[in-house]
């Protein structure tokens, strides 16, 4: 565990938060029922997504062999590029187990409902973003983090090369 150790724990507490999460609302809420955290700005509102990001392929024959696939691959590659990061790189042992969690959250809401559980509804008045979940926040946040690394890697070798 040691080399992987950060990789496995913001792996495993992701996870957990956001199975618990959907646990909670799906065994609390009604679908679609709505309360407001913060009013006309953040509600947490029950909703099921069966396609993608912003429904995309929600109507498709082929949408749960398709994202089921998606997500297992996308975990084998994670899990085949997590033994390329030197393990002094916790950052990107970090960002590597947002994604990994968030890939495995919503596959475990395809495979067992089909859909995913979505209740973070973040809006200004009328106008609604796509709800979304813990899952696909991790999976944003940890995209970030890794484009950061990327992002830094390449400035640090930019200096070498000018020196």
């Amino acid at each position: 565990m040691g080399k992987y150790r950060v990789f496995i724990i913001t792996a495993a507490l992701s996870l957990v938060i956001d199975q618990l999460s959907k646990l909670y609302i799906d065994s609390t809420f009604a679908l679609y029922e709505s309360i407001a955290v913060i009013e006309n700005f953040f509600h947490i509102t029950y909703v099921r997504n069966p396609g993608a990001a912003f429904g995309i392929l929600s109507n498709s024959a082929v949408r749960i062999p398709f994202f089921i696939s998606v997500s297992v691959l996308a975990s084998i590659g994670i899990l085949w590029y997590l033994r390329k990061v030197d393990a002094a790189d916790l950052l990107q042992h970090f960002a590597l187990g947002l994604i990994f969690s968030g890939a495995v959250g919503n596959l475990i809401d395809r495979a067992r409902l089909g859909e995913v559980i979505d209740f973070l509804d973040a809006h200004w008045y009328q106008h609604h973003w796509p709800a979304f979940n813990i899952a696909d926040s991790a999976i944003c946040i940890g995209v970030a983090v890794m484009f950061l690394c990327t992002w830094q890697e390449e400035r640090k070798k930019k200096r070498s090369r000018k020196n």
